[in-house]
């Protein structure tokens, strides 16, 4: 369970006196906690809740160090990537640029895409079974490039 390896992390952290590490775990550990006790939920929260939520947590950072370094702050940037970097930890491994497009290619035939307008139709086959193991930004410029040269 994900709670339990954050909080043996946390301890971890604690004792090496690594505070962007203990302050990145302990704001995952909260968003866990509030996902817990939010409005309908029952409990522990399902592995793929979780995955869910380690993602939302990866994109905030991505998307913040991309503003920081648009704006010339190398020092926010730096600590967005620090915890970035503590977040992906705990995420599946991602997919290589050439498993994607593999990966991509066999859902486009198996899906009958034939070019660009069948973006949606594709993408939200692609976003499903690639949850975890790609950014859906990711997939989806990987899919257009493809769509857009389709010869497959």
């Amino acid at each position: 369970m994900l709670k339990d390896t954050i909080d043996a992390a946390i301890k971890q952290a604690m004792l090496a006196k690594d505070k962007v590490r203990l302050t990145t775990l302990r704001s995952i550990k909260s968003q866990i906690m509030l996902a817990e006790t939010a409005e309908g939920a029952h409990g522990a929260l399902t592995p793929e809740a979780e995955l869910k939520l380690l993602n939302k947590a990866a994109k905030q950072r991505r998307d913040a160090a991309a503003i920081y370094k648009e704006q010339f702050r190398s020092e926010l940037e730096e600590n967005e990537l620090a915890e970035l970097a503590i977040i992906e930890e705990f995420l599946p491994q991602q997919l290589s640029e050439a498993d994607l497009v593999e990966r991509l290619v066999h859902i486009i035939q198996r899906v009958g895409a034939r070019g660009p307008s069948d973006l949606g139709k594709v993408m939200g086959v692609a976003a499903r079974e690639l949850s975890g193991q790609a950014d859906g930004k990711r997939i989806s410029d990987v899919l257009s490039h493809l769509l857009n040269n389709t010869n497959l």
